[in-house]
């Protein structure tokens, strides 16, 4: 069926009442955006002769994709997390908003209201029999200066790829925590070496990337979010180096100034005065953040959140 009506003033009529142009009331902005969904919905269905089996299928999948609260990763997956990156950079450039550290997506499982340390936390509850992990860096401003009370709000997976609030095996706030940094900038952490992660194989993004012929694998990774008074806040993740997924994150979060040697040692003298014992890992990451007196830069962007403060 190769018809197409969306072109007649009949059919323009009807999608300017059913996204509320036609009245005064509601939201003017929402009028648009459905507007134009609707819109560009229709050309979909005509120009690529969607059935109306394949309409329901797809309903239905959106039906899945929320009872399985994976619409953040599906946003994650298409690169659309990514792409709004790229606008923002764009954007940077225009405006020239440059240098500092570089942002990434945030994903979706971060949780807000992790305990609050001065200088230095221990992450991981001691559970997880992992590598031991002691990551350090500075917060700077562009010209290098430290950056005396920022925040370094980090959160990572366990071994398994998975992450507390949303694995009710693991403790609260289990590898989540905020550090205040210290006069000369400095955080410290001691952790666990994360492990990468994929879609849950049942689940319905990955059920959309095997229809694309894509894998729905993360490299191991750790989340951060860093902020300091009259500075631009910062969303990023690093990647460690040497994992197989690192330059084909199915999120398209990796970028080469994010990624993050990490160095393996045995060295049984260091691992003592870090109070462990056998294997253990270093990272060692400074963030750069751009200076801004816009108190709205400042701040992370607004989204629904878990435990939301």
């Amino acid at each position: 069926m190769n018809v197409k009506i969306s072109h007649t003033a009949q059919a323009q009529d009807f999608l300017e009442e059913a996204s509320g142009l036609k009245n005064d009331a509601g939201n003017p902005r929402a009028k648009a955006l459905i507007y134009r969904i609707l819109r560009d919905t229709v050309n979909i269905i005509e120009d690529l002769q969607v059935t109306p089996e394949e309409f329901w299928k797809a309903v239905n999948y959106l039906n899945v994709l929320g009872a399985r609260q994976e619409a953040g990763l599906l946003a994650a997956g298409l690169g659309l997390e990514h792409y709004l990156d790229l606008l923002l950079d764009a954007a940077d450039e225009e405006a020239g908003k440059t240098g500092g550290t570089p942002r990434t997506i945030e994903g979706p499982l971060y949780v807000a209201g992790a305990p609050l340390s001065n200088f230095e936390a221990r992450l991981d509850d001691g559970t997880d029999p992992a590598v031991p992990l002691f990551m350090k860096g500075r917060v700077t401003n562009v010209d290098g200066e430290p950056l005396a009370g920022a925040i370094v709000d980090v959160w990572q997976a366990n071994t398994a790829g998975t992450y507390s609030y949303f694995d009710p095996s693991q403790s609260e706030f289990n590898l989540r925590r905020r550090i205040v940094t210290d006069a000369e900038g400095n955080y410290r952490f001691r952790s666990i070496v994360p492990s990468g992660y994929g879609c849950p194989p049942d689940g319905p993004t990955q059920q959309l990337l095997d229809e694309l012929g894509r894998h729905g694998q993360r490299p191991a990774h750790i989340h951060f979010f860093i902020s300091a008074p009259d500075h631009r806040h910062l969303t990023t993740q690093i990647n460690l180096d040497g994992d197989k997924y690192l330059h084909d994150d199915f999120a398209y979060a990796t970028r080469d100034e994010l990624i993050a040697h990490i160095s393996f040692s045995e060295d049984q003298d260091k691992a003592k005065a870090y109070g462990v014992e056998g294997r253990f890992a270093e990272i060692d990451f400074d963030f750069t953040l751009q200076a801004s007196p816009e108190p709205s830069e400042q701040q992370r962007r607004e989204r629904v959140r878990a435990l939301e403060d």
